[in-house]
């Protein structure tokens, strides 16, 4: 463990020494250690399987530790407790589903456990409900519409809503500025503009005195926020300290267990042939308007801007997930109108598009990894007529040595797998069809930093013999990836960046300017 001082208040609000948890023989959690401070944002850092999840459900009673001690306020708490006694003790969890119902106004969520933990209550006065609830939201600087149905919210406004419910829920007996909350993986699908309104309430929540466990994938993210880290590694503690005193290399290397290659990421000489092997044309579909530019085979082209800025739009209508009301693609020699595009005429003419939300849209969670990775070849799989099982789940699992998929069992619901690994499934699915053109959707959304390096090592090897175009708002994931980077404003290609020039500031810088800024590109 690699360690740097940190000045922790006495006694600390949270403290674990040497937790331990198995499960069947494996060690999950292994002389686990963690000191969480009054007033302190704690950064938890790790890859899938490394024990982040199975230590949250310990502090919230839903497993009973092996061995170890768990300290609140400095007072031990014996196990097993429930997760009303963690409650009552000031720990709030957040998880990433938020626990809400979306066909409820943010009222009745936001009542859900009181109304459950009152046996007495008999009628509801909701005009009193609703003054109350919005003077809870106003001591935390928000203002969140208790009418609304959550359904219809934004998603970093139902983020803020489970936040505040879970900091506020009955039969906490400690004073308002006395409580930890555990936050799993809260801005994973939030937009960046969003992430910073969730850490505006963060940073209130600490300024009483409160403390945040913000458990992440993404490094950037918890270098910005918190105060202090500790990345985990196989149930233990690989790495805590000041997060000023780290770099990200640093946790990068602390939660893979390897250092890093030099100039990891960065994309070496690339190899482009075929110049103007992919043309877009005038493509005009959401809120894109008369996208136009050119890519090759062998680059990776990267698109971005600000929610509404119309990037995202434009992989969904090359590859017909939306419609276009007008533009043309061509690949090769063959070129299309993008008004009469569709998904099936897409990936005909060898385009394909791995969307962001893999699990409603990429693949079928509760199928198996064989069904899920093989279903675009099927014929391949027939043997005198009928499918052979045999067959697809041989093939399966060449594929998953071959894409690192974990576990590497065929029969293993895909549902089931973590980010990283379903994302791995469905890239081997698509290019097993070997497309002419692979369109790419946050590639690395909701995936641990292990398997983010796969996953890119795996999109830059794929580039060879194709044109890649990357859909992304994450400007790291953007520079580590692409040759060039077009930076999108009120639906038109705005500023073109590559060589030098391209570096997440720049990106930033770009996608932040007024219309008048920055040099169209084509």
């Amino acid at each position: 463990m690699t360690s740097y001082s940190a000045p922790v208040t006495e006694p600390p609000l949270l403290e674990v020494r040497g937790l331990e948890k198995s499960f069947g023989g494996s060690y999950a959690l292994n002389g686990m250690n963690l000191t969480v401070g009054a007033g302190e944002i704690h950064g938890l850092l790790g890859a899938n399987g490394s024990g982040k999840s199975t230590l949250i459900k310990t502090l919230a009673g839903y497993h009973t530790a092996d061995g170890g001690t768990i300290y609140v306020r400095g007072e031990m708490i014996n196990s097993p407790f429930s997760s009303g006694e963690a409650q009552s003790l000031g720990l709030a969890f957040v998880h990433q589903d938020l626990g809400l119902v979306p066909t409820l106004s943010a009222l009745e969520n936001f009542l859900l456990g009181s109304l459950a933990a009152s046996r007495r209550r008999m009628w509801i006065s909701w005009r009193d409900e609703r003054r109350k609830m919005r003077a809870v939201m106003k001591r935390y600087g928000l203002d969140l519409d208790p009418r609304a149905q959550v359904g219809d919210m934004a998603p970093v406004h139902r983020a803020l809503l489970s936040i505040v419910r879970a900091l506020e829920a009955p039969g906490i007996e400690v004073k308002f500025d006395d409580r930890i909350i555990i936050l799993d993986e809260p801005t994973v699908f939030l937009p960046r503009h969003e992430v910073n309104q969730l850490f505006g309430l963060l940073r209130n929540i600490v300024r009483g005195g409160s403390s945040v466990v913000f458990v992440s994938h993404d490094v950037d993210e918890v270098r910005e926020i918190s105060d202090r880290v500790t990345v985990m590694r196989n149930g233990s503690v690989a790495l805590t300290g000041e997060t000023r005193a780290l770099s990200g290399n640093a946790l990068i290397e602390s939660i893979v267990g390897v250092q890093l290659e030099a100039g990891a990421g960065k994309r070496s000489e690339r190899s482009r042939t075929r110049v103007g092997s992919l043309e877009v044309r005038g493509l005009a579909a959401g809120s894109a308007r008369e996208v136009s530019f050119g890519a090759d085979v062998g680059e990776i082209v990267g698109l971005t801007g600000l929610l509404g800025s119309g990037y995202d739009d434009v992989v969904r209508a090359m590859a017909g997930a939306v419609t276009a009301t007008s533009g043309s693609l061509r690949v090769d020699d063959n070129e299309v109108d993008l008004s009469g595009w569709n998904s099936r005429s897409a990936a005909k003419n060898g385009v394909v598009l791995i969307p962001g939300d893999r699990l409603s849209e990429g693949v079928i969670a509760d199928l198996p990894v064989a069904d899920n990775m093989t279903m675009l070849q099927l014929r391949d799989y027939m043997r005198g007529g009928f499918l052979s099982r045999r067959a697809m789940m041989s093939r399966t699992r060449q594929l998953a040595q071959q894409y690192d998929v974990r576990p590497p069992d065929p029969s293993a619901q895909l549902g089931h797998l973590s980010g990283g690994n379903q994302q791995k499934v469905l890239l081997a699915k698509w290019l097993q069809a070997t497309p002419k053109v692979l369109l790419l959707e946050e590639p690395t959304q909701g995936v641990d930093v292990g398997a983010r390096q796969q996953i890119f090592r795996t999109i830059r090897e794929s580039s060879a013999g194709r044109v890649v175009i990357c859909a992304s708002s994450d400007h790291d994931q953007l520079v580590q990836l692409c040759d060039r980077v077009l930076i999108l404003r009120r639906g038109r290609v705005a500023a073109e960046l590559s060589g030098g020039e391209l570096t997440k500031a720049r990106i930033a810088d770009e996608c932040l300017r007024g219309d008048g800024a920055g040099s169209a590109a084509s």
